[in-house]
């Protein structure tokens, strides 16, 4: 056997991969190859130490990480001729991970199926929605009620998730006594309850949900702890306490648990992240049972930058700040591997001089490019601690005037767009009835900073409706707006019907136009559109609107202007980032310092110098925190502010491979003390005397992620139809109406609940009784999710079919290997997904099962559609073989819609087929990775309810 390739790895770096048993922490600071190493210890783990992949967990800190892992490891693997199923090791976040967890053991929860998992928006709406239920509460008076309702609903968000997250003891705050606490705990068990009627997991409750799985199920226990045998954890620093608790359950007995992390880097306090988790790591297992290495040495940047930053971290000291790290910090110095630049200083300074500060920066950018010195505007990144910031939009302002593009997908400006501004005044103007109120200030509640907002954005379409080019659109919006004013009967669309009905008319159908090979920069129109999509498909999913109605429609326009798009409009909404570009080329990036975290440039500019350290924490919820959580308080309190700024900045400036930049705007805001001296002993740069031609600024590295794509949501949308897989595969634009996948699903469902008792070995509880009661809560949580219904007659066909199913099988069940298999088998560009309904064994071979819930068709009349399910069934076949090493028998399609005869039609196993059918999805696989998205559905009937059919019009 070959010798295991460590890659050129340094001595640290090779320990950590082969120390693969017991607890290990990894420290690794900044540009140490931390992501390098892990992917050579899973690569050990499973080419040298035998390990099954599906015995790893890898948790990460961001999905775009787990991805750039997945894509690694497997190319790893593929140089030493090993394919990777990713179906099968855990890669994930911790949330997307527990949701694995979750769903594996789904019966064992209290989760009923068909849950919806919340985002923070979800959250604050339910409460907001439900807010006279909590000003019921007996001790609500006591809550703090700063800002309003809207604002208080995300203060109990807040404390609701510190007390998931903290596994707070709510019975203890109930007892307390203190009106405070109580009013706390009071407003967390009812959002609790919110959470529970709603059948929503949200991200605490994720996590929450799979510890209590493992905690108190033995069978979970066992089969997770049987499965999961080496434990890995990305970003450690940035850990909460029930995720702590989570990587010690995962560990087992055995402990096998690797933590990886830079605790000058931990950033995410305000999120309930806790840097102790690190800092104690070690003490957890008793001592010296935990084995530590630590990754000091670094290859990104030049080593004058790292003095710097070491620099930065042993100033704590002075006249201006006296604070000692104590034992909160793990002590290192990082030392540089590169050359140092020779003949130029690589950490300066840019200031201001008599209020030019955004032409100095502009200047010394335009310089960079000019000279030669840089290929592309984005090897230098703008780091804000917000992009908010009136530096970040002057400076922002300024570059765009001259001509440079400026990449700031956090910067809120979504509302503030051209096409925006557009879109929702045209909204306004279909609603005549709603705009008059508006000129009249006709609320009860009034928000005047909204309405003056909404009369620019009336403003904005009646000056484009003007020209020339307007026409069409105006006579629209004025046959539309008249039908609206004297509406007497239901229309058959809500307000996400009405914006794809926008899109038959310019500017929106030529925005629609905008080709996928351009940049980011160019489709910012066309990514918002689709955010606007979604935005307006969620206000109906959660009011359950699908149609206008008379009785309805001005209190549905009051609701919809006057709150939803208000509060979004407040909270503000990211634009798009692409996740397959670490950077837009052509474009300076603006981001967050938070936002950077992980990411690497060869030039960074830090502003925001005017800061100072400052209490950031809810005291009185840390309070309760401290009194009421599982572990007693941690860091001193009057240190906490100079932790986290410190590890901030050093976060910001450790971004910086070639040179590192610091920037002051002189005016209202004195430079921080903290950042003082170091400023001051810092070059100002000099465009006359800068010497550019000393540089050799490395590019902005690619991203290294493979897309993934599934027969059914791809392959076969794509032959269907490019323009719809364009914009609702590769866009993310929403559709109004999914057909009817109620019935489908209950029937599903219900049938995958049999195959899990028979795989549990319960095969005697797959009886009558129990398929039916298995059905009614399948179709409770089904249709409170979707918001539809059945009819008693449909919902008897549906119960029908689960018995002639049951009956049918009796006395089979044993042959079952597997149900709902996920699998995703790594190519060399891209990985395949696909999730198999059941394989069965038997003589050797095995045998795949795909069910469909309706009437067996016509093997003449209906070839099309048979055809297609064949090559899902093929491809199916060629990744189970793949992955096991097992010869597939048969292919099978099973309708459950067949009241007599044979409910199957089979596929013979055919390898040609088989390679024929890959090849076909290679080849389709490359046209969407090339964005060839031009042929159109050769299949009118495609046409007839797709949303786009307005765009397509003409």
């Amino acid at each position: 056997m070959a010798t295991f390739d460590f890659g050129g790895a340094n001595a640290e770096q090779r320990r950590a991969i082969e120390t693969t048993e017991g607890p290990l922490l990894i420290t690794a600071g900044p540009g140490t190859g931390k992501t390098f190493t892990l992917v050579k210890r899973v690569a050990y783990l499973i080419l040298e130490r035998g390990v099954a992949p599906d015995n790893i967990f890898v948790a990460t800190f961001t999905e775009k990480a787990a991805r750039e892992l997945v894509t690694r490891i497997s190319n790893e693997l593929a140089s030493r001729g090993l394919s990777l199923d990713v179906g099968e090791m855990y890669v994930g976040t911790f949330h997307s991970l527990c949701l694995r967890i979750i769903k594996e053991h789904v019966e064992y929860s209290h989760l009923r199926k068909s849950y919806r998992v919340a985002d923070a928006f979800d959250q604050q709406y339910l409460v907001f929605q439900n807010y006279r239920r909590f000003r019921e509460l007996e001790h609500f008076a006591d809550f703090p009620q700063q800002g309003g309702a809207w604002n208080v609903a995300a203060r109990i968000c807040g404390v609701a998730s510190a007390a998931t997250e903290e596994l707070l003891d709510v019975d203890g705050m109930l007892k307390s006594g203190d009106p405070l606490t109580v009013a706390y705990a009071e407003a967390v068990e009812l959002y609790n309850e919110l959470l529970t009627e709603a059948n929503w997991l949200d991200f605490a409750h994720i996590q929450l949900e799979a510890l209590q799985l493992i905690d108190f199920h033995p069978e979970v226990r066992k089969a997770v702890n049987g499965q999961i045998r080496y434990v890995m954890v990305d970003e450690y620093q940035d850990t909460n306490y029930i995720q702590e608790q989570l990587v010690l359950r995962l560990g087992g007995d055995a402990m096998n648990v690797c933590v990886v992390g830079d605790d000058d880097q931990g950033l995410y306090r305000f999120r309930g992240a806790t840097i102790r988790n690190i800092l104690e790591f070690p003490e957890t297992f008793g001592h010296g049972a935990c084995e530590r290495v630590n990754l000091t040495e670094n290859y990104r940047s030049d080593p004058g930058i790292v003095a710097f930053y070491n620099d930065w971290m042993e100033r704590t000291s002075g006249p201006r700040f006296r604070f000692d790290w104590g034992g909160y910090r793990f002590e290192k110095t990082i030392h540089a591997v590169r050359q140092a630049i020779e003949g130029a200083p690589t950490v300066v300074k840019v200031e201001d001089r008599e209020g030019d500060w955004c032409d100095r920066l502009c200047d010394f950018v335009v310089a960079l490019k000019k000279t030669g010195a840089i290929d592309d505007y984005n090897q230098v990144a703008f780091l804000f601690r917000s992009v908010k910031h009136r530096n970040a939009r002057d400076l922002a302002k300024r570059f765009e005037e001259r001509g440079i593009n400026v990449y700031s997908p956090r910067s809120d400006a979504f509302f503030d767009r051209d096409e925006m501004r557009l879109a929702i005044g045209i909204l306004l103007l279909l609603f005549p009835q709603y705009v008059r109120r508006i000129e009249t200030a006709d609320f009860r509640y009034v928000d005047e900073s909204l309405l003056r907002y909404y009369v620019g954005c009336v403003t904005f379409v009646n000056d484009y409706l003007s020209r020339s080019e307007g026409a069409p659109l105006r006579a629209w919006i004025a046959q539309t707006g008249r039908s609206h004013l004297s509406m007497s009967r239901n229309t058959d669309y809500a307000f996400s019907g009405l914006v794809y009905q926008l899109f038959e008319f310019d500017p929106f159908k030529s925005i629609l136009d905008t080709p996928l090979d351009t940049g980011v920069h160019d489709q910012r129109a066309l990514r918002n559109l689709s955010t606007l999509i979604g935005i307006t498909s969620k206000f109906e999913y959660l009011h359950r609107v699908d149609i206008f109605t008379a009785e309805r429609l001005d209190w549905l326009l009051e609701r919809f202007f006057n709150t939803y798009l208000r509060f979004l409009r407040l909270g503000g909404i990211d634009e798009y980032e692409d996740e397959e570009e670490y950077v837009p080329s052509g474009c300076v990036p603006f981001l967050t310092i938070h936002q950077s975290k992980g990411m690497e440039f060869p030039i960074v500019v830090v502003d925001s110098l005017y800061a100072t350290p400052t209490k950031s924490r809810d005291e009185g919820l840390q309070a309760i925190k401290d009194r009421y959580g599982s572990r007693p308080p941690y860091e001193p309190v009057e240190s906490i502010k100079y932790f986290d700024f410190w590890r901030l900045y050093y976060t910001a400036f450790s971004r910086a491979q070639d040179l590192l930049v610091l920037t002051h705007r002189e005016g209202a805001r004195r430079i921080g003390k903290a950042f003082e001296e170091p400023y001051d002993e810092l070059p100002d740069v000099e465009l006359s005397a800068f010497p550019f031609e000393a540089f050799s600024f490395h590019r902005v590295k690619e991203n290294e992620l493979k897309p993934t794509f599934s027969f059914t949501s791809d392959i076969s949308l794509y032959e269907g139809c490019a323009v719809q897989y364009k914009f609702f595969r590769e866009l993310g634009f929403t559709p109004v109406r999914v057909g009817a996948t109620v019935f489908g699903q209950l029937v599903h469902q219900t049938i995958e609940d049999a195959h899990r008792a028979a795989l549990r070995g319960e095969a005697d509880q797959i009886t009558p009784e129990n398929a039916d009661a298995w059905l009614s809560a399948n179709y409770e949580a089904i249709s409170a999710s979707q918001h539809a219904h059945l009819s008693d007659v449909v919902l008897a066909a549906a119960r029908r079919q689960v018995q002639r199913y049951i009956e049918r099988r009796a006395g089979r069940w044993g042959d079952i290997i597997e149900a709902e298999v996920e699998i995703g088998l790594a190519k060399p560009e891209y990985i395949i997904h696909g999730t198999v309904d059941l394989v069965e064994g038997g003589n050797g071979t095995i045998d795949i099962v795909d069910f469909k819930s309706e009437r067996k068709p016509d093997v003449n009349r209906d070839y099309e559609l048979l055809e297609t399910y064949r090559k899902q069934l093929h491809l199916y076949a060629h990744l189970i073989e793949e992955r096991t090493g097992r010869p597939v028998g048969k292919m099978r399609v099973y309708y459950t819609g067949e009241e007599s005869g044979n409910p199957e039609i089979s596929f013979n196993h055919d390898k040609r087929s088989i390679e024929a059918v890959a090849a076909e999805f290679d080849e389709v696989a490359h046209k969407i990775m090339r964005r060839s998205f031009s042929c159109r559905a050769a299949n009118a009937k495609l046409c007839e309810n797709c949303d786009f059919r307005y765009y397509c019009k003409n």
